[in-house]
């Protein structure tokens, strides 16, 4: 009975040795769970797009369950540093492009050879790339930065809605005017410093020309070069001139920021172009006839023929060098991009989709077509490009400028020195 038992045995795994070799190349062995960690799976507003990239994962890999584990956003990087240092947990994990990408390639698999089915369909690659240009992670979005203003505060200023500023005069002009009027001109949140990020971004994007730019991604354009000492010198003028509500370094962007411009406390926030803080969210609370969008203008003459809204490779996949399921997992960050779930995620959350097959004909908000119509001829995003220690201390800096603990030429001194040490590594 034993034997024959062990017979069985012998024949039921030969047979099912047989199907998974001859049979459906996308099955994998029963109970393979793949670990995906994000900051966005659990928003109701990005969920379906998510449940969808799961059912049909599961429904074309039988055997495979996709297990999303949302991170808290503010702890994201500390908890997936303890993971790669221990080389275990998520087979998936979602990055922001960039810095947050590309410091951290040595813990990811490169995909060169393993997307050649998508790479020309889908844009946003150069944020996810290593140096010799090789991608580590499969860009879902396209991300920039646009300045939303409310037209029915402009109204009320004696404003013209549809006239926008092209030059930092004409901005401090309509600041000046919504000042007069009454109005706050600028939310902002800055608490974790993200405020200033969103703002020397905002305002370089048009100020540097290509080599400063390449020069700024290499370490090589200091802090106290004049082109950025003038935006941090901006960052501190605004706030003495009103531009803000007091109470900036103790409130945070993500939301109360954007609760407070949707509540029309302010008449402009420096938002995003894709699936959070954007032309859809703003839409729904202010009525779309009455969300304006614009570029930031540069602090400087611009040096573009028109001013270009800053854009990047917003966030995408990567796949953990130590995941035990190196292939299976290849192909779950590839079919975040399907272009059906691209749908979901365009439609449902207003992401811009790394995915250019996209329809997004359909779309009727204002606000939304100027935005898809910029993505053709975008400039660079400052901070994407650079370093983390940088930033850090970037959002330490600027706070204290607010606070008068320290002065622009010591804060640029100070994060030059940081530069120089980020550069070493």
């Amino acid at each position: 009975m034993k034997t024959t038992n062990r017979i069985l045995r012998a024949g039921t795994m030969l047979a099912t040795a047989l199907v998974m070799t001859l049979g459906v190349a996308t099955s994998a062995k029963a109970d393979t769970t793949l670990t995906v960690w994000d900051w966005k799976s659990g928003d109701p507003t990005t969920a379906p797009y998510f449940e969808k990239v799961k059912t049909d994962f599961e429904a074309a890999h039988p055997g495979v369950t996709v297990k999303f584990v949302m991170q808290p956003h503010d702890q994201y990087y500390t908890l997936l540093g303890t993971a790669i240092a221990a080389s275990q947990g998520p087979d998936v994990v979602l990055v922001h492009g960039g810095s947050q990408a590309k410091e951290r390639i040595a813990a990811f698999s490169k995909l060169d050879d393993k997307i050649a089915d998508i790479k020309t369909r889908v844009a946003g690659w150069d944020e996810f790339a290593g140096p010799d240009g090789s991608a580590y992670a499969v860009p879902i979005s396209i991300q920039g930065l646009a300045v939303y203003y409310n037209k029915e505060l402009y109204k009320k200023a004696g404003l013209d809605p549809e006239a926008t500023p092209k030059s930092w005069a004409e901005l401090e002009a309509i600041c000046a005017k919504l000042k007069a009027a009454g109005t706050t001109c600028f939310a902002l949140g800055n608490k974790e410093g993200f405020g200033a990020d969103f703002f020397y971004s905002a305002a370089a994007a048009n100020a540097l020309t290509a080599e400063q730019q390449a020069a700024w991604t290499a370490g090589d354009l200091k802090w106290s070069s004049p082109e950025i000492k003038a935006i941090v010198q901006k960052w501190v003028d605004t706030q003495k001139d009103g531009w803000y509500a007091e109470g900036a370094n103790s409130t945070a962007k993500f939301m109360d920021e954007y609760q407070s411009f949707e509540r029309g406390e302010n008449a402009n926030t420096i938002g995003l172009l894709s699936d959070v803080a954007h032309w859809k969210e703003f839409d729904e609370f202010l009525e779309p006839q009455n969300v304006g969008v614009f570029v930031m203008p540069p602090v400087t003459a611009s040096v573009n023929d028109k001013l270009r809204m800053p854009l990047a490779g917003g966030i995408g996949y990567a796949v953990t060098k130590f995941s035990p399921n190196q292939d299976l997992a290849v192909e779950l960050a590839k079919s975040f991009t399907a272009t059906p779930a691209m749908q979901v995620f365009f439609e449902a959350a207003g992401a811009v989709p790394s995915d250019t097959a996209v329809d997004t004909s359909k779309v009727e908000s204002p606000s939304a077509k100027i935005v898809l119509g910029s993505l053709s001829d975008g400039a660079p995003l400052l901070h994407n490009n650079t370093s983390t220690a940088e930033t850090e201390e970037w959002h330490r800096q600027s706070q204290m400028l607010f606070t008068g603990e320290t002065t622009v030429d010591k804060a640029v001194a100070r994060l030059d020195e940081v530069q120089a040490q980020a550069k070493k590594k």
